[in-house]
């Protein structure tokens, strides 16, 4: 079935409001072009290439934005944010850029800000347990064992 929503300059100007809305990346702009508009490969590129040279998609700002997004306000650690872009087929070099912007005291204070709300919240009694359950929490928000177990180790 080789039906088409709408045609590539039609997707092109929807496609403009929908960029502009808020920070895409290349990989979720092609799957709407090609899940929502149906079109076809070429015609997906094109789309693209105009949305990257009107400066509407831009990786490094979105991996940028995406990073501090989700670390300030979902308090994501650096390896969880680092597999979303992944996933988002972000290259390396702007992962690395995006992640250079979370300053180091911010990282940390966060990480402590995470575990002391949660040590509030534990009813565990014996402090190894607690310890245990302290890091695991900070370690699946995406935060590096060694700075949570330094952390972890301070407080209880």
């Amino acid at each position: 079935m080789n039906r088409k929503a709408v045609s590539a300059k039609e997707a092109l100007q929807k496609m403009v409001s929908w960029c502009a809305y808020q920070e895409r990346s290349q990989y979720e702009a092609r799957k709407k072009l090609k899940e929502t508009y149906w079109l076809d490969n070429e015609e997906i590129e094109w789309v693209i290439a105009e949305l990257v040279t009107q400066g509407f998609i831009n990786e490094e700002r979105f991996a940028k934005t995406f990073a501090g997004g989700k670390f300030r306000i979902k308090k994501w650690g650096k390896r969880k944010i680092r597999q979303a872009l992944q996933m988002h087929h972000i290259t390396e070099y702007c992962i690395k850029e995006a992640l250079n912007e979370i300053a180091d005291e911010d990282y940390e204070a966060t990480v402590r800000e995470l575990l002391m709300k949660k040590n509030e919240k534990i009813s565990e009694k014996n402090p190894l347990k607690r310890k245990q359950k302290l890091a695991y929490y900070a370690i699946g928000k995406g935060f590096e064992s060694d700075i949570v177990w330094d952390i972890v180790n301070e407080m209880v």
